[in-house]
C-alpha cells in the first residue's frame, strides 16, 4: 500500500476511534431543572472532564433537553464550539442563579477548523446552559429569569 494512503487511513481511524472513545466514556447525569417557568431536561456536566466533553460530537440536541455546566465559582466564562455540529444557544448565570446573558453559537462544519468563534459571558457565571439554539427567544425566557433545579 503506498505510504500516503496509508498514512491518510491510518489518520482516519484514529480519529474515529478517538472520537468513539471521548462520546463513550463521559456519562452525565439528568435532572429537571427550571429557567423561568419553563423546564428543560438537563445533563449536567459537574466537572473538568464533562466540561471539557460538552455537547461535542452530537447529531441532535432535542427540542427540551440541553446541558448545565455548573461550575465551583463565579466568574468570566468562554465557550466555544470545537467539535460542536448542532447550532446551540447558551445562556450563562451567575451565582444568585440569575440569567444575565443569552448568545446563540454557530456550530462548526468540520473536526478539521482549529479556531471556531467564542463566546465570552457578559459578566460572572457560575452555571451555563446550552439549548438548541433559539431556544430562549422561542420561550420568551429574559435576562432575569431564574435557574432552579433540586
Amino acid at each position: 500500500m503506498n505510504n500516503f494512503y496509508f498514512i491518510i487511513l491510518f489518520s482516519f481511524m484514529g480519529t474515529i476511534l478517538s472520537t468513539q472513545r471521548a462520546v463513550g466514556e463521559i456519562h452525565f447525569k439528568k435532572k429537571e431543572i427550571f429557567i423561568g417557568k419553563h423546564k428543560i431536561s438537563a445533563e449536567l456536566a459537574e466537572n473538568a472532564e464533562q466540561h471539557a466533553q460538552g455537547l461535542m460530537y452530537r447529531k441532535e440536541l432535542k427540542e427540551g433537553t440541553g446541558m448545565l455546566f455548573i461550575f465551583s465559582d463565579e466568574q468570566q466564562r468562554t465557550f466555544w464550539m470545537k467539535n460542536t455540529f448542532i447550532p446551540l444557544s447558551i445562556g450563562y448565570i451567575n451565582a444568585q442563579k440569575k440569567l444575565i446573558d443569552i448568545q446563540d453559537m454557530v456550530p462548526v462544519k468540520s473536526e478539521m477548523e482549529q479556531s471556531p468563534p467564542v463566546y465570552p459571558s457578559a459578566g460572572p457565571a457560575k452555571f451555563a446552559l446550552e439549548v438548541p439554539r433559539g431556544w430562549f427567544h422561542k420561550k420568551k425566557v429574559k435576562l432575569g429569569d431564574l435557574l432552579s433545579y433540586k
